[in-house]
């Protein structure tokens, strides 16, 4: 990808699970790079994730709720990925006004940045799988009813909709991308509010069972790292992205039950218990859920190349040998 070589490029959120793993594959690609985070322990935002590419980026410890900084960082660059965010589903629930606060009003600022300040900036706005909702039917399409069952994703699908205007109204050259389940090397393993899978590394690795919740059979697909990052350069790059919508996804889709099955073979001794939902994680359930991600794959090109198997593999690879990085506190 020869867009990328010597280009300008901001990520937002840069030092969490996404956007450190973009952070190396662009250095890679000979951009410069500046990563926006506020490094606020809630989040996912941890120094470990750039260790190996430290001195080749540079970072600004900053908040996308602090509009001023905003429009400093956009000044002059080429490409914005828009990753920060929060993410946990349950916090949104017991803390709305900040849920709102990061992923709607700061996004609107930042484009409010854009318009003032940088208008042909080429931006990648990272969304999420959950504002659909429980399914109306499987795999879930584009077209799909939008119906969030949680603040968060009522919030996320604003941040969506403002991207969106601005590249209607304004100009400004937007894209979305509707992430599902990613998981692999630098996501937050010291509790759930990042992804359940998340926690389930961190259980496997201190010999405690994986706690799989309800029947175990919900079913879920999931992207390795390292293709949603694809997903997001091409984004970035082609034409026929600029206003659009895509969901990213699998069609490797897996029962929770046979997940951690799959998790405890790669670990000696690992196990997992069917416990019962916690009744604030049943209420925001979505029940079966996988994508349906044609359209990326027929405009973009896109399409996931890290089976499960071997994503799980590097996965849990990666935290045995960085563990200690990574949970500081008992989950």
């Amino acid at each position: 990808m020869d867009h990328f070589n010597d280009a300008r490029v901001l990520i937002t959120g840069g030092l969490g699970f996404v956007g450190s793993n973009l952070a190396r594959r662009l250095v890679e690609l000979g951009a410069q790079v500046t990563l926006a985070d506020s490094l606020i322990p809630l989040y996912g935002g941890n120094p470990q994730n750039i260790a190996d590419i430290s001195d080749r980026v540079t970072v600004n410890v900053c908040d996308v709720r602090d509009r001023f900084a905003m429009e400093y960082l956009v000044q002059d660059t080429d490409y914005l990925f828009n990753l920060a965010g929060q993410t946990s589903h349950l916090d949104s629930m017991t803390d709305p006004q900040t849920d709102l606060d990061i992923n709607a009003s700061a996004q609107l600022s930042i484009l409010e940045a854009c318009r003032k300040a940088n208008p042909r900036v080429r931006l990648v706005f990272a969304s999420t799988r959950q504002l659909y909702g429980r399914p109306d039917y499987l795999p879930v399409d584009e077209k799909h009813p939008i119906r969030p069952v949680d603040v968060n994703g009522i919030n996320k699908l604003a941040g969506e909709g403002y991207h969106l205007l601005y590249s209607s109204v304004y100009g400004i050259r937007a894209s979305v991308l509707r992430l599902t389940n990613t998981y692999g090397p630098g996501m937050r393993v010291k509790d759930a509010r990042q992804t359940f899978l998340g926690i389930w590394v961190r259980q496997l690795l201190e010999g405690q069972p994986i706690k799989v919740f309800g029947d175990g059979e919900q079913l879920r697909d999931f992207n390795y790292v390292d293709d949603c990052v694809t997903a997001l350069l091409l984004a970035a790059t082609e034409d026929a992205a600029i206003g659009k919508v895509y969901n990213l996804g699998s069609a490797e889709v897996v029962s929770l039950r046979q997940l951690a099955s799959m998790m405890i073979g790669l670990v000696d001794g690992g196990r997992f218990e069917i416990v019962a939902f916690p009744p604030e994680r049943k209420a925001i359930d979505i029940g079966d859920y996988y994508s349906d991600f044609a359209l990326i794959e027929r405009e973009l090109g896109w399409a996931p190349r890290v089976t499960l198997a071997a994503g799980l593999a590097r996965t849990i690879d990666y935290y045995r040998q960085h563990a200690a990085h990574y949970w500081e506190s008992p989950p």
